[in-house]
């Protein structure tokens, strides 16, 4: 496939919208919406996600840094119900520093904010540059986001 920006469907009913590489990857901006409702937007780096929301048919998201495909940086992680995660990623899974937020917008008792590996806080602790940094990246993406469709 020539280098530029194309829409392909593939046979399982992906699609996909947006530019490629002379290798023929992914590369650059665009959208995949793939045949199960899940849907990612943003940047990719050599057919990889590496920057973007990623939609899932449930209604939970992610919207932050992503390296070879997976969430990995900062970011915000949204579930369906509303809990959400906002801190550091790393292959894949909250890790690092971060908050979590529940459904009623409270942070639990003692507070959720510290040192994480996946679901398990294992240090409490100030977290406010991660989440900072989280809600940076989330928001750079929904305005890069913006930007591409006008």
């Amino acid at each position: 496939m020539a280098t530029g920006r194309h829409q392909v469907t593939y046979d399982e009913g992906d699609q996909y919208d947006g530019e490629w590489n002379k290798d023929g990857q992914r590369h650059g901006w665009g959208s995949l919406a793939f045949a199960d409702g899940t849907k990612y937007v943003g940047k990719f780096d050599m057919g990889l996600f590496s920057g973007g929301l990623l939609s899932f048919a449930d209604g939970s998201r992610y919207e932050g840094d992503f390296a070879a495909g997976k969430y990995h940086g900062y970011g915000i992680y949204t579930r369906a119900d509303g809990m959400k995660f906002e801190g550091q990623f790393s292959d894949g899974k909250a890790n690092g520093f971060g908050l979590m937020t529940f459904v009623d917008g409270t942070h639990g008792t003692p507070r959720n904010e510290g040192q994480f590996e996946g679901s398990a806080i294992i240090n409490r602790c100030p977290a406010k540059d991660a989440v900072r940094r989280a809600q940076q990246a989330a928001h750079m993406i929904r305005t890069q986001i913006s930007a591409q469709s006008q």
